[in-house]
C-alpha cells in the first residue's frame, strides 16, 4: 500500500498508516543501531547510541501498546524513508576511514533518523488528538519527548567536540 493508497480514506485510516509506518522504522532503527554503536569511536558517542537503543526497545513496545489501545494488531508498512536514511549512512560511513570525521558521519545520520522520527510522532500525536484519542497521544508524546532530547544530545556531542576533532 502506497502512502497515497486508496486504502486510506479516514483520518483514522491515515493515522493508522501512520502509526504501522513508524513501527517499520522503529525496528529498521533497532536493527542498525548495534553497527553505529561498532562504528563509533568516542566513548560517550558509543554510550549515547547504546542509551538510544534502549530507548527504541521502548519504543516498540509503546506502538505496540498504541496499537491495542487503538483496537488493532501491531503491524508494519514498508516505510522507503527510513530505509533511505539509513542505506545512506551505511553508504557514507563505509566510505569514511578516519574515526574522527567517522564518528561526526554517525551522528549527522543519527540526528537525519532522529528528524525523521520526530516528524512522524509529531504527526502522530496531533492526529490522534483530532481523533478523540488522547490515551494514544499521551503515549506517543513520550516517545516523541526522548526522541527530541536524543537529537539535542546529539546536537551538543557534535558542537561541543566531535565536529571539533573531526575538522
Amino acid at each position: 500500500m502506497g502512502f497515497f493508497s486508496k486504502d486510506i480514506v479516514t483520518m483514522n485510516d491515515l493515522f493508522v498508516h501512520q502509526l504501522k509506518d513508524i513501527f517499520y522504522a522503529e525496528k529498521r532503527i533497532l536493527a542498525a543501531l548495534p553497527d553505529m554503536i561498532d562504528k563509533a569511536t568516542a566513548p560517550e558517542l558509543r554510550m549515547g547510541f547504546e542509551t538510544h537503543l534502549r530507548e527504541t526497545r521502548t519504543h516498540v513496545q509503546r506502538l505496540e501498546q498504541v496499537f491495542q489501545m487503538h483496537g488493532i494488531a501491531p503491524e508494519s508498512v514498508t516505510c522507503p524513508a527510513i530505509d533511505g536514511i539509513i542505506e545512506e549512512a551505511d553508504e557514507v560511513a563505509g566510505e569514511i576511514e578516519d574515526k574522527k570525521v567517522l564518528d561526526a558521519a554517525l551522528i549527522a545520520a543519527a540526528q537525519a533518523v532522529e528528524h525523521y522520527e520526530i516528524n512522524r510522532y509529531g504527526t502522530l500525536v496531533a492526529w490522534a488528538k483530532e481523533l478523540g484519542r488522547a490515551d494514544c497521544a499521551a503515549v506517543l508524546q513520550q516517545t516523541l519527548d526522548e526522541e527530541k532530547a536524543t537529537d539535542a544530545k546529539l546536537t551538543k556531542l557534535a558542537e561541543s567536540r566531535i565536529n571539533r576533532l573531526a575538522a
